[in-house]
């Protein structure tokens, strides 16, 4: 499976009201799918959802709602989903010594997804950014009001430090970038959101056997659910070389297949289906306070609605290795710095390096009938800005399988 291609992520046009996120972006493309996809929702159905969005939120200082209008959003958009691995009782023996030790009441941010949708020409990037990756804290309030004052440490501890809020200001620093939008969904709402679509296709290049999350899958093609859903985003011993890096890989190839089963047919045509995916998400995700009503998610979504999938690119913050820690890593900052002036100046995207770091994910080169590898697509768009090859990513569009450990 041959790799090292220049994929070049155009785009232009827009279509499909899908990857704005992982996990918690399932709250604006299930919304949106609903109230914008589906005429046959009743305006009871809408009331309903905006009430159950709307009873909790998190308050963020300087923030103020943002009034909807009846279009799409104008300017630009960036979005900062977390994931939280909140012990909650339901779902708490599933996660084995982190329920039941010490730090059980802890809660961390595992999963930190920085969604960047441009203004006209509209252009969607899903940054992921490793759990791992040591950064300089901002000083952050607490919820009792006490201040942190900041420091090193792993990006997943902002959450317990101060919230949402310092997880916003924590990303905000690293990419220089304005982050008015922000939502939390615990692993346990995962569980309920993906049991509400009937499951995700995913694919194993390689069998997957990882006795911390119990997952065991052979080789081929699964519709994931439940509990395995959460064991397969979870996984990181099982896929690539058992790094974080990898298994963020392996979270982004669910990420695309989710999006085509978000816009098939099996789920569209069904008004039923629609509703109580939008229900699910929306009772188990919380977004701050300008992201609160439920119209302005809609605006987020016919914004970039019409993006076809190979215009949505996921990429992964480009890191170093940790000087005194194997187990860590830093910011590659000079490779960033050239994804974030691309963003500020609505590049577009050409993607040098690898499709999934450290062999969480191969890529599916597709075949013609005598067995030739399809060609690449040679045309670069105009003020095409090449990325590192040190920054993995690959498009929505890009077929891509577990670089699974059984062999």
């Amino acid at each position: 499976m041959a790799r090292r291609r220049r994929t070049v992520a155009r785009h232009a046009r827009l279509r499909s009201p899908h990857p704005l996120a992982q996990f918690g972006k399932i709250l604006a493309v299930a919304l949106a799918v609903v109230l914008v996809s589906s005429g046959g929702v009743a305006s009871y159905a809408t009331y309903d959802l905006a009430a159950s969005f709307t009873d909790e939120v998190v308050e963020v200082e300087g923030q103020e709602a943002v009034p909807p209008d009846i279009g799409a959003i104008e300017g630009g958009v960036n979005l900062l989903v977390t994931g939280i691995d909140e012990c909650e009782k339901e779902f708490a023996h599933l996660f084995g010594a982190r329920c039941t030790g010490a730090d059980r009441t802890s809660r961390l941010n595992d999963v930190n997804l920085l969604v960047h949708i441009s203004p006209e020409p509209r252009r969607v990037t899903v940054v992921s950014f490793p759990r791992d990756l040591i950064v300089t804290l901002p000083p952050c309030t607490r919820a009792d009001g006490s201040t942190f004052g900041g420091g090193s440490d792993q990006i997943n501890t902002a959450y317990m430090y101060g919230g949402l809020g310092c997880v916003l200001n924590t990303v905000s620093a690293l990419s220089g970038l304005n982050i008015p939008f922000g939502a939390v969904v615990t692993f346990g709402g995962v569980i309920k959101v993906t049991d509400a679509i009937g499951g995700v296709d995913v694919c194993l290049a390689r069998g997957i056997r990882d006795r911390n999350t119990g997952l065991d899958l052979a080789a081929g093609t699964h519709t994931v659910s439940g509990v395995t859903a959460l064991q397969f985003l979870r996984t990181r011993y099982g896929v690539g070389d058992g790094s974080d890096l990898s298994r963020i890989s392996n979270q982004q190839q669910y990420m695309s297949r989710l999006a085509r089963k978000l816009v098939s047919e099996e789920v569209l045509s069904d008004p039923g289906r629609l509703y109580k995916l939008a229900a699910v998400a929306l009772d188990n995700v919380t977004p701050t306070r300008p992201l609160a009503n439920p119209f302005t998610v809609v605006q987020i979504a016919l914004a970039v609605k019409d993006v076809p999938f190979d215009e949505i690119v996921f990429v992964q913050y480009p890191t170093l290795p940790a000087a005194n820690d194997a187990n860590r890593v830093v910011p590659n900052a000079a490779a960033a710095e050239v994804l974030w002036e691309a963003l500020e100046n609505n590049s577009p995207l050409v993607l040098t390096g690898e499709v999934g770091a450290n062999g969480g994910v191969v890529d599916v080169t597709p075949t013609d009938p005598a067995g030739e590898a399809t060609p690449e697509p040679t045309t670069v768009p105009e003020g095409a800005v090449e990325l590192p090859s040190s920054i993995s990513g690959s498009t929505a569009a890009q077929e891509t399988c577990s670089g699974g450990n059984v062999r």
